[in-house]
């Protein structure tokens, strides 16, 4: 892992613990699992309201509006494979909303704001995609849509396949390290006195993690979506 890749306790660098010849970021590490222990907990909490309350309310009620809209999404997309992936593509949306979220709170950062934690979950998405379409379509069936329409295009397709985990990694690295950058700034800047400015752009970097969270695991279901559904949808 790299040392500098983006925030922590300073703008643009982290701090990091030398484990062998690896240097792992410290406060990736322990953000990544205070995002993981969130998800955990909200959802027990939702899940011991199951079936105790007619009407659902709080964690519930956050989470059955999250699953009701991605489910549809899915599928629309996956048609009948939707329910293979829907827990693969909602835990990564979980994941990223906590984990963008997390960097608004004083004295946390964002474990997205990390390129290592953006490009590990690009290269995981790809990883599924090329496995899900050779399980679905077998490794000749699915390898020759490479050749397709001509054999030349194979570059054409190696380029494209190197570019989506590299747009998916960036695009959400950036947009992240640039709000928090731009909440430091903001906080360092303006009076205590006059809040408006800070609350405003608080309230847009909520929109934005929310934004980024969808991109990424839309983008993720379209690439798991043109790797196992065949000419003609289920």
């Amino acid at each position: 892992m790299s040392e500098h890749s983006g925030g922590g306790g300073h703008i643009g660098v982290h701090p990091h613990w030398d484990i062998g010849p690896f240097v792992v970021n410290a406060d990736t590490i322990i953000m990544t699992w205070i995002t993981m222990a969130i998800i955990l907990i909200v959802g027990f909490l939702a899940a011991r309201t199951v079936g105790k309350q007619r009407v659902p309310s709080g964690a519930q009620n956050f989470l059955e509006m999250i699953f009701e809209n991605l489910g549809s999404q899915f599928e629309q997309t996956l048609g009948s494979k939707a329910n293979r992936f829907a827990p693969l593509l909602i835990t990564l949306f979980l994941f990223l909303l906590v984990g963008n979220w997390l960097g608004l709170i004083p004295k946390f950062s964002s474990p997205t704001n990390d390129l290592n934690t953006t490009f590990g979950m690009a290269l995981m998405v790809m990883l599924i995609v090329h496995l899900s379409g050779i399980m679905d379509k077998g490794v000749i069936k699915y390898f020759k849509h490479f050749l397709e329409p001509n054999p030349i295009f194979l570059i054409i397709h190696a380029v494209e396949e190197i570019s989506k985990p590299t747009t998916l990694a960036f695009r959400l690295f950036g947009n992240i390290l640039a709000g928090e950058i731009l909440i430091f700034i903001l906080v360092s800047l303006v009076p205590i006195w006059m809040p408006v400015p800070n609350v405003i752009w608080l309230a847009f970097s909520v929109f934005v993690g929310v934004i980024q969270a969808f991109i990424f695991t839309m983008l993720s279901m379209s690439y798991i979506s043109n790797a196992v559904q065949d000419e003609h949808h289920d």
